[in-house]
């Protein structure tokens, strides 16, 4: 079963993968690494999930937003692939952020969000190393954002 086909059956319908909206780049290839940009919390009406997880958001609605950021992830992957997922070999790192209060503590619980659905599309080639960071704020108050490191074939 090809990653796109794992797409379908999991019924995901993926984002547009949206254009930076500063001066860099959302994915550069070096080597045979691909490396994404951080993609922040969007749900699937294009509105951006805001506010602190701990106070705005519990835990749940945190890994969903975490969720939200994987799927732009996927989208900006499939994008500097061509459209072409059989070129992706492995995902070797997610970096997650999340904008907590002081004494929320269940970052990985949110971040998992994330690395569920980058693990639930491509299988043991989606299991990655991992960071999940709090933050006091992130760009536009959302309440998560998720960076990427892939390998290509």
């Amino acid at each position: 079963m090809t990653y796109d086909d794992k797409i379908k059956e999991l019924k995901i319908n993926l984002p547009e993968a949206k254009a930076p909206v500063g001066n860099y780049v959302a994915t550069k290839i070096t080597g045979k690494l691909l490396f994404i940009s951080g993609q922040i919390s969007i749900n699937d009406n294009g509105e951006i999930i805001k506010g602190k997880v701990g106070k705005d958001l519990n835990t749940e609605e945190g890994y969903n937003a975490a969720k939200r950021c994987a799927l732009s992830i996927v989208s900006q992957l499939k994008k500097a692939c061509n459209n072409d997922l059989t070129k992706v070999k492995s995902c070797i790192k997610l970096t997650g952020f999340v904008n907590s209060t002081d004494d929320f503590n269940e970052q990985p619980k949110v971040i998992n969000g994330a690395s569920d659905l980058i693990a639930s599309i491509f299988g043991d080639a989606g299991m990655h190393t991992r960071a999940a960071v709090s933050t006091n704020s992130l760009p536009l108050g959302v309440s998560v954002e998720v960076d990427a490191i892939f390998e290509l074939n």
